[in-house]
Parts: structure tokens; sequence; C-alpha cells
């Protein structure tokens, strides 16, 4: 498939990031065909370019399994790709998604993200998540919570890297909770010195076991840093490291005159991989 590319995102080191597939020109694909491409391409997203009347872009984003709303590392795959194909320019972009219109700052060799403004919602019962896992610690300080900058988690702080990196899932148990919490997962992390925060993301629910790297969420573990440990707007989060896919992603927030977050704004580079 000429109109196939494959990119990893979000790359720390030259084994990192997160893959994803990206399909230009796939204006006559029916949805049937878009998720079987994502099937035979078997990363966690593949994302399908087309025209849009709304925006520059309409970008549509499957798993293996299912279409979903948004998706950040395939969204930097995508502008990353367009940039270096010189497709784009630098500047301002816009791209239509289920999740909304949504904002690209394009820059030389990194593209930003838009995200929509976080929803904080419910916290999430401890004895709930100590069935997804054994050797879990939940952090003392922070509560698990379910928030949402397009797609809808479960964050869940733990007590230090030692206790992130031994988490051992059971993922029967973490379908069944993000069924009842209507989230694609849980993004599992904590607190470290050598950057805001490390993470490990899991979303069995949508045919993920475990990405290396994922934009919506730590778009909204910027948010959750923000509001309870940390008024700062600019974060460097990694993720990956358990799968031996360094991964790191930034994170820049803009607030308002009442110090309310008006803006996401999750930043990265990618790779053409093959």
């Amino acid at each position: 498939m000429d109109n196939l590319y494959r990119l990893a995102a979000f790359p720390k080191k030259i084994n990192g990031g997160n893959k994803a597939g990206v399909y230009l020109e796939a204006d006559q694909l029916k949805v049937e065909d878009m998720q079987r491409i994502a099937k035979e391409v078997n990363y966690s997203e593949t994302a399908f370019v087309s025209k849009s009347e709304i925006a520059d872009f309409k970008v549509r984003f499957f798993t293996p399994t299912n279409e979903v709303d948004l998706c950040g590392h395939a969204t930097i795959a995508t502008f990353n790709l367009l940039k270096n194909l010189k497709l784009i320019n630098e500047g301002i972009y816009t791209q239509e998604t289920k999740a909304g219109i949504l904002k690209l700052d394009v820059q030389d060799d990194f593209v930003f993200m838009e995200q929509p403004k976080p929803v904080f919602s419910e916290f999430v019962d401890l004895n709930e998540l100590v069935e997804c896992f054994t050797n879990l610690k939940i952090s003392k300080n922070f509560k698990p919570q379910v928030i949402s900058t397009g797609i809808k988690e479960i964050f869940l702080p733990v007590e230090d890297i030692s206790t992130l990196n031994n988490l051992n899932p059971y993922f029967d148990k973490m379908i069944s909770l993000a069924k009842k919490h209507n989230t694609i997962g849980i993004h599992a992390f904590c607190i470290d010195n050598d950057c805001d925060a490390y993470g490990r993301n899991f979303a069995p629910v949508v045919g993920i076991e475990e990405e290396s790297a994922t934009g919506t969420s730590n778009g909204a573990l910027a948010c959750y840093l923000f509001k309870y440990y940390k008024n700062k707007h600019n974060f460097i989060l990694r993720q990956g490291y358990s799968m031996n896919q360094p991964s790191e992603i930034v994170v820049n927030l803009e607030t308002d005159s009442l110090d309310n977050i008006s803006k996401v704004w999750v930043g990265g580079k990618a790779n053409i991989i093959e």
C-alpha cells in the first residue's frame, strides 16, 4: 500500500516511541477498509487522513479492533509525516476528529497538538484498582480519578518507579473496570526526579494491552499534575521504559485569568521506521 507509512512517535532514544500507522489520501476508503488495514498493520492505532470541509484535514483513528475518537501519538506521527513529505510547512493547522476540530502547531522537527480542555470526573475506589494489578502500591498523596482531554481514562498514582515498573496487570479485571467507568483504560504514573512523571498505559478494552507513548493520556496527566501537584505550565513526561521503548512527551498548558486550564498542547517528534 503506497499510501501507508509506519512511524514511531515520541521517541526518547532510537528504539523508543510508540508505533503508528498513517494512511494518506484515505478519502475513498470505507470504514470496513480502515478497520481491516488497522488490523493488518497491528499497531495500537493507525490514522487515516482525508480531505475536510471544515478543517485542513480529517483524521480518523482505528485500533486493531475498533475506531477511537482521538489518538495523540498517531496525530503527532501524522503531522510530522506531512511536514517531512513537504505536504505542509511550519505553521498552525487544524484537524477534524471525532473529538472535535483541534489545532496543530507544526514546527521544524516537532509537532504540538491541541487537545480538548480537561474534564475531571469521578474518583475511583482503591479496592477496584487493587483487583487490576499485583504488586500495586497506591500513592498516599494522590487519588485515582477519571479525566479526559479527548479520551476518558483512569489515572492511577503509584508510590514510586519501582512499583510502576513491577505492576502486573489482570486484563479481564481492567476491562470490567473500564466498562463500568466508560473509560478506555488505566494510566498508571509516579512522580520522579528525572522528569515530572513516568507512566504506563493499559487499554485492553480496545485491544491494547500496553502502549509505550500516549499523547492523550499525558495531556490529561499534565492537567492532573497541574491541579493537584505543581502549579506549572510545562511538563516533561516519560513512558515506555518498562517496554524497552523509551518515550518522552512534552505538554504545555495555557491558563486563563482565574488559573483554569484553557488550552492543552501535547508535543513530540516522530520518525519514519519503514
